[in-house]
This record gives C-alpha cells, sequence and structure tokens, in this order.
C-alpha cells in the first residue's frame, strides 16, 4: 500500500508545476520513503500465510502422514502422487521451535497444506529440511536433544496420559469402575439406566453373599 502511494506522489510531481505544490508532495515522498524503509521484514510463516491467501485453485488440507525417528530427526512421510514433478519452489516447509508449515502449490490443479503446531519436543529450525522423492514428500525435523520421542504432538502425550490414568490401575476393579463412570458420563439415557441396573443387582447379590468383591 505504501508502495503505490509513493508511485502516486511521484506521478503527481511529474505534473506540478506550482512551488508550494511541489514543496508538499516531496515532503509527502521523503515521509513515504522513509516508511517504507523502516517496515519491519515479513517473517516466513507471514510470507506463507500471505501465499495460502493469495492461492488459486482448490486448496486440500493433508490428514495423512507416516512418521519414524532417528537419533538425531523426526521423519514425517507425506504421499502425494506426482509430487517430484513439481518445480522445487513449490514445495514449501517453514519450520519454528515447536511447529512447521507445509504449503504444496499447484500439483494437478491443487495446492496441498498440512500444519503441524505444538511439536512434543523442540526441534532446530536450521537444522531441518524436507525432502522429495517419488509420490512422497520427506519433512525432516532436527531434533534439538538426541532423546527419542513417544509421539509427535503434546496433544498426543496428553490425550495418552489421560487414558493411561483412566484404565492402567493397579486393582482391576478400579479399572473397571473408572471405564463404567466414563460410560456413564458419555452415555444416552439407555446407556445409563443399563448401568443403574447393573450397579443395583450386583450390589443386591453381594449383600447375599453371591459375590465377594465390590462391583
Amino acid at each position: 500500500q505504501l508502495q503505490r502511494d509513493l508511485e502516486e506522489v511521484k506521478e503527481l510531481l511529474t505534473r506540478a508545476t506550482r512551488k508550494r505544490l511541489r514543496d508538499v508532495l516531496m515532503a509527502e515522498k521523503h515521509k513515504l520513503e522513509l516508511e517504507i524503509k523502516n517496515q519491519p521484514l515479513p517473517k516466513p510463516k507471514d510470507v506463507m500465510e500471505e501465499e495460502k491467501s493469495s492461492l488459486g485453485g482448490y486448496t486440500v488440507k493433508i490428514n495423512n502422514y507416516g512418521w519414524d525417528q532417528s537419533e538425531k530427526f523426526i521423519k514425517i512421510y507425506i504421499s502425494l502422487s506426482g509430487v517430484q514433478k513439481l518445480p522445487a519452489e513449490n514445495v514449501q516447509v517453514n519450520f519454528t521451535e515447536r511447529s512447521f508449515d507445509l504449503l504444496v502449490k499447484n500439483l494437478n490443479g491443487k495446492n496441498y497444506t498440512m500444519t503441524f503446531n505444538n511439536l512434543l519436543k523442540p526441534i532446530s529450525v536450521e537444522g531441518s529440511s524436507r525432502k522429495i522423492k517419488t509420490d512422497t514428500i520427506l519433512v525432516m525435523c532436527k531434533k534439538k536433544k538426541e532423546e527419542k520421542w513417544e509421539c509427535l504432538t503434546q496433544v498426543e502425550k496428553e490425550s495418552k496420559e489421560k487414558e493411561k490414568a483412566a484404565y492402567d490401575t493397579s486393582d482391576p476393579s478400579e479399572g473397571l469402575m473408572n471405564l463404567l463412570k466414563k460410560m456413564y458420563a458419555e452415555g444416552d439415557d439407555e446407556m445409563k439406566r443399563t448401568i443403574n441396573k447393573a450397579w443395583v443387582e450386583s450390589r443386591e447379590k453381594q449383600s447375599k453373599g453371591d459375590i465377594p468383591m465390590d462391583f
């Protein structure tokens, strides 16, 4: 926008003949030039977001991928038929310490995007890269610390921990109780009636001495 204003001021300057008007335009020209010079350079992510919004054609969000790891790298494999035929600049990956964005432009008339936020552990932006293979993109995230990752993202880890806390107990009956509580909380009215009935029946049997252990 500033650049356009500057071009317009320059155009007006070529037409202006009165000194006072030329002085005003010159002052505006210097002001605009200074503003343009002092503008911060766009960050790589900003550039990618801008490119995404200006892309023509249909954009597809990639959800399917495979991953593996070595001592130094987390490797994400994305299958895209014919991707090796694209110019290298059409496959862009922007890394931050805990995320990456993939943008594939104009593959068979479509654009493809993938975003990974909240990676489990920090990665080295400088050491990370991408490789284009036959029908596959390989995203190489360089680990900052050489250690095994149990999953890819922080969200996955939290989800696994919640499941483990709910079901992995030393007392089998406690694990069953946790499962029943979860089913009751998430179930419909029919499910709740069924669980309540089972609970009452088990209590009755226990009081008669038929079931020695608590349900």
